[in-house]
């Protein structure tokens, strides 16, 4: 892979980046930390995020909540806009997959042509690109 690469993350590739967890694959961390690659954040992943904080499945996560966006800024990465298209896009994938937020980062990937990071193999049933 030549050039730049514009990266979505899933937010377990997020999470596992900013707390440097070795489950991150080799690739993902390569790709991410090469300067020239565009790296990008959903609002999905904030959701998701305070959900499972709320839910007692992240528990020390007050300060990724509370210092999202700077987070996601100081490490270079892009905030993403959710807009009616990827929900439009999301909604009306066919198949069974329930997870909504899956479904969104799925169509943000494919209408914004940027390659999903992610280790879940469900992501095969979306049209959009995946890495890990």
């Amino acid at each position: 892979m030549g050039g730049q690469i514009q990266l979505l993350l899933d937010t377990h590739a997020l999470l596992w980046w900013l707390t440097e967890d070795p489950t991150l694959s080799r690739t993902a961390d390569t790709l991410i930390r090469d300067p020239t690659n565009e790296i990008t954040v959903s609002p999905v992943s904030a959701i998701e995020i305070a959900i499972k904080h709320r839910l007692g499945r992240l528990p020390h996560a007050d300060a990724w909540i509370r210092e999202f966006r700077k987070r996601v800024q100081e490490e270079r990465f892009h905030l993403t806009v959710l807009t009616t298209e990827h929900a439009l896009r999301a909604g009306g994938y066919p198949g069974t997959h329930r997870d909504p937020f899956d479904r969104l980062l799925a169509a943000q990937a494919e209408l914004d042509g940027l390659i999903l990071v992610t280790r879940d193999r469900e992501f095969a049933d979306f049209p959009c690109e995946t890495i890990w």
